[in-house]
């Protein structure tokens, strides 16, 4: 299998969907780790993961990326939910015959369905690691002094009560033009990225990001609000699941 780009391949899950996915690294049959990777907000099975061959196939990992529900070439589920997540993460690992046990990463808002899997299905996890998880900035336990300096504690907290108390408004937002939106302020601000970032970012070779990462086609922008548990003429009961994920 090696690092060799690999065509795009889908699974019929039961209740009748397709799950996208792409494999990376060493066979399965020979694989000593075998890891599924959950994408975050606004990727996909395609996204850029920093390992080089030589490191794989030293390691013996076998590598699973797919297209969560929503997203790229998987369909989306009217009835999304955070169990249904972990559903999809077992019957795509049982069709493609991974064994009892697998490991997971979770990436960006892809950590919420892997604390999923966590809560849901544990006997099934090897290990589980955690890249930039999504937090919620209302945890009495989250030190104050880590996010004294992040000035999007104060967006994603008004975010947060919106998506609560005022779902509407939240669409609106969303979805206008008159004004900046939040994801171009968070672009446009240097302050996203600390200086040991910005050096990794120098170096790193792979897909662009920021702007050029959005420059989505209309299906695929879509899949954007399916993923926040939304769709474009989303229901305040959509929005309250949306607000739900973010306050587990």
């Amino acid at each position: 299998m090696g690092d060799s780009p690999a065509s795009s391949n889908r699974v019929k899950l039961r209740d009748g969907r397709f799950l996208a996915y792409k494999e990376r690294g060493v066979p399965k049959e020979k694989a000593k780790y075998k890891i599924i990777l959950v994408h975050g907000f606004g990727s996909s099975k395609d996204m850029n993961f920093s390992a080089s061959k030589e490191l794989i196939e030293e390691l013996e990992v076998y590598l699973l990326f797919y297209d969560r529900s929503g997203y790229g070439a998987s369909d989306s589920n009217t009835k999304r939910s955070l169990e249904s997540e972990v559903e999809d993460i077992a019957e795509l690992a049982d069709q493609l015959e991974l064994g009892p046990k697998f490991y997971l990463i979770g990436i960006s808002m892809g950590s919420y369905p892997t604390w999923g899997c966590l809560r849901h299905i544990p006997h099934r996890l090897s290990g589980v690691a955690f890249v930039a998880p999504v937090v919620n900035y209302r945890w009495p336990s989250l030190p104050k002094k880590l996010i004294k300096k992040d000035y999007r504690t104060g967006i994603i907290k008004w975010g947060l009560r919106i998506s609560k108390y005022a779902p509407g408004l939240l669409h609106w937002w969303i979805i206008q033009k008159l004004f900046a939106s939040t994801s171009s302020v968070l672009e446009s601000n240097p302050v996203y990225f600390n200086s040991h970032d910005i050096e990794v970012l120098k170096r790193k070779t792979g897909k662009a990001t920021g702007k050029k990462c959005f420059r989505y086609s209309k299906g695929r922008f879509y899949g954007l609000f399916r993923a926040m548990g939304l769709r474009t003429r989303g229901s305040k009961h959509q929005y309250k699941e949306l607000y739900s994920h973010l306050a587990w």
